[in-house]
């Protein structure tokens, strides 16, 4: 006896032992004398209106793709029999939004017959015949299926009788038997040894079973195309694989191997309605061309891509959704055998399902992404006695966004503070959570409380919001007058300074205790004094790799940079580009560098600044007499010309593309003058010529960015908070452009 029946009355065992050896003796005989490829009893259900599988006998991989249960109302033979009480032979309908189950889509027919006696249905017995043989039952072998059949309902209604519940279980019976004669293209599909039965099915299955394995540990479309490839493309032999998806009533493709781009560009982004074999296979059965002449006869346009012969797998996920196409190519021409058909079919539905969960994933890794994007500040706040900068890099999808944030405040007294936080976790809550205490510090600061009252108050606040989450956090007040900073850490790593002499300072502060941990915490504050030109960066800890000391990488991160130059905006960026790349970064990153340029420097570099409001129509012309203005006031009205035509293009593009406030910084260097035009939308602006990449095909882009590139001595874009950074440098030697 085994482990599952071991707790059950031993009269309970008996009787479902009597039952399966009746329902094993009738399929025995039945696979046998037709000859059928499987046969399958399903029992009317004791507690629901449905009929559930007991005993399943026939060879892989059939038996693994039919449904365990179903209404009696569905659209199955199975079903139509029991309802009816009359023998159906027929294939299986097409599957709707309405099934439950996604079945045969595979080359079978079925033949069902109730088994009734004196009006009472017990159940249904189906087998399952090629479709080939279709229609070819003779008079005598459908007599023979109905009187064995008739038997096998009055033994069921004699155990019955007996007490016997002639019911299915939860638990179906799989015997292997094999009875249908393989079919020719079977024993050419070179799948496991042509004189071992049952070989052909159990080495199909195989594959299906990697693949399994494989989509469970996908994480991206990428990940689902590259186990597409591997267990699909090169086990059936295969030259082609393209995956595509629907979206917006277009097919797009996730990913593609062989095929050329000409094919490819011609399928993304196609409508659903085309008449097309990968759209029709999008809302129809599987599609397979043995030949190209079937093709060809079939759709008479269809581009050309050197196959032989073609696969068209629709892909499914829940309730039937159409998730999208997987299409395989094939060099020579062949046939596609019935497992073989049924495999391919039963691994299209585990990419469907798996397709769909990782587009999902995405859509929940994407949203948090946006909702922490737009909890960042939109524009740095500034003062000309400090410059700051801010990056912040997102981890590795597979584990999400985190609650990364840095701010920037203007405070009274000739002060600005610097905020750098982390919250645990990844996702929407991390995101929510973040935003809630961002705000609270900047409400804190506003009204004039010190970096350790700010602490103590957001962690007594986080406490009360009863989140399971927790926070870290470095806050930092920079009195721009003299230098002086003072700051207190929540658990955060401290902040780095890197002097004029190159060395790269770790600042000495107490630790503190996480945000939302321990009620009444109290925190130490620490003292910073910065030289005229000195760097300071606060960071969060997903600048290190995995196992590796999050104070550690930062020193050597930045002592590896060279000096900064006039532009800290492209400083930012070399920072940034030495932060582990994104495939191998656990968490989100976020960095706010700050270059004290001290009060009597300051005043040897003017600066000026503005604001558009978004959809201002005028907003252009007030960008360009700002910046004829502020070169008239500086002397440099030979530079006018080049930047207001600069600076038009700049702000026509941030007005049009990010539909956002506008703001417009203009610094005069000893021998450059420095622009900076902030926006709300991230997309990068590329010059005309230069987007060529499919990924920059929505980018801001127009010949007048080509000119900007070409008046400036130094161009670039730079994300920042919400939005981003369009920074430019001109020589204020227009004859002698600056290197």
């Amino acid at each position: 006896m085994t482990e599952a029946t071991s707790h059950r009355p031993p009269e309970t065992v008996r009787h479902t032992e009597i039952l399966q050896q009746t329902l094993y003796t009738a399929l025995h005989d039945v696979v046998g004398k037709l000859d059928a490829v499987m046969g399958i009893v399903y029992l009317a259900e004791q507690r629901s209106q449905g009929l559930g599988t007991a005993m399943i006998a026939g060879s892989p991989p059939a038996i693994f793709w039919m449904p365990d249960r179903m209404d009696i109302d569905a659209p199955y033979s199975s079903a139509v029999a029991f309802r009816t009480r009359e023998f159906i032979v027929a294939e299986e309908p097409h599957p709707t939004s309405d099934d439950e189950y996604f079945v045969g889509l595979f080359p079978y027919a079925i033949a069902s017959v109730p088994l009734t006696v004196n009006d009472h249905c017990y159940g249904v017995l189906s087998i399952l015949l090629p479709t080939s043989r279709h229609g070819m039952c003779s008079k005598e072998q459908v007599e023979w299926l109905e009187g064995r059949s008739n038997q096998l309902a009055h033994a069921l209604a004699h155990l019955s009788s007996q007490g016997i519940s002639v019911t299915s279980s939860f638990r179906p019976v799989l015997v292997p038997m094999f009875g249908g004669t393989p079919p020719e293209s079977s024993r050419n599909a070179k799948w496991g040894l042509p004189y071992a039965r049952g070989s052909t099915g159990l080495t199909l299955m195989y594959p299906l079973r990697r693949l399994a394995i494989a989509l469970n540990r996908a994480f991206t479309s990428k990940d689902v195309f590259c186990a597409a490839k591997t267990y699909i493309l090169d086990p059936f032999g295969a030259k082609d694989i393209t995956l595509s998806a629907v979206a917006d009533g277009r097919i797009w493709v996730v990913g593609h191997s062989g095929r050329s781009s000409a094919v490819i560009k011609r399928l993304h982004g196609s409508s659903v309605n085309d008449s097309d074999p990968t759209a029709d296979a999008l809302y129809g059965r599987p599609i397979f061309f043995s030949d190209s002449s079937q093709r060809k006869d079939s759709y008479p346009n269809a581009p050309e891509d050197g196959g032989g012969s073609w696969a068209y797998l629709p892909l499914r996920g829940g309730n039937f959704r159409r998730i999208g196409v997987c299409n395989l190519v094939f060099s020579e021409e062949r046939t596609f055998a019935a497992e073989e058909q049924t495999v391919l079919m039963m691994m299209a539905d585990l990419l469907g399902s798996a397709l769909e969960r990782v587009r999902l994933s995405q859509r929940e890794h994407e949203l948090s992404r946006c909702l922490q994007k737009r909890l960042l500040p939109r524009f740095l706040a500034e003062l000309p006695e400090v410059t700051i900068a801010a990056r912040h890099l997102s981890a590795t999808p597979d584990f999400g966004s985190g609650g990364d944030w840095y701010d920037v405040i203007t405070l009274h007294a000739n002060q600005i503070g610097l905020v750098v936080g982390d919250v645990e976790g990844h996702g929407v809550e991390s995101a929510v959570v973040m935003g809630q205490v961002r705000t609270a510090i900047l409400a804190y600061a506003s009204e004039g409380h010190s970096p350790p009252e700010i602490l103590k108050r957001t962690n007594e606040l986080l406490l009360r919001l009863d989140t399971d989450l927790l926070a870290t956090c470095c806050v930092l007040y920079l009195n721009v007058s003299n230098g002086k900073a003072r700051g207190c850490l929540a658990g955060h790593p401290p902040p780095l300074v890197k002097n004029t002499d190159r060395k790269t300072q770790l600042v000495t502060a107490h630790p503190g205790v996480p945000l939302g941990v321990q009620s009444a915490a109290l925190y130490q504050p620490f003292d910073i004094q910065l030289n005229s030109g000195a760097l300071l960066l606060l960071y969060t800890d997903g600048i290190a790799l995995r196992h590796h000391d999050v104070v550690a990488s930062a020193t050597e991160l930045l002592g590896s940079l060279d000096d900064v130059d006039s532009n800290l905006e492209g400083y930012a960026d070399r920072l940034a580009a030495a932060v582990p790349d994104q495939q191998h970064r656990l968490d989100d990153v976020a960095l706010l560098v700050a270059r004290y340029e001290g009060v009597s420097l300051a005043s040897h570099v003017p600066s000026k600044r503005m604001e558009i409001q978004r959809r201002d129509l005028q907003g252009v012309r007030a960008s360009r007499k700002f910046v004829r203005e502020s070169l008239k006031g500086w002397g440099l009205d030979t530079l006018s010309d080049d930047l207001e035509l600069i600076v038009s293009e700049l702000t026509t593009n941030a007005l049009i593309h990010a539909d956002s406030d506008v703001e417009l910084r203009l610094r005069l260097r000893a021998d450059r003058i420095q622009m900076e035009v902030c926006d709300s939308e991230t997309t990068p602006p590329i010059p005309t010529f230069y987007a060529t990449k499919e990924e920059e095909s929505e980018a801001e882009g127009g010949r007048g960015l080509y000119i900007v590139d070409a008046l400036t001595s130094a161009f670039g874009s730079s994300p920042s908070g919400r939005g981003k950074i369009v920074w430019l440098e001109m020589s204020a030697s227009p004859e002698f452009p600056a290197e």
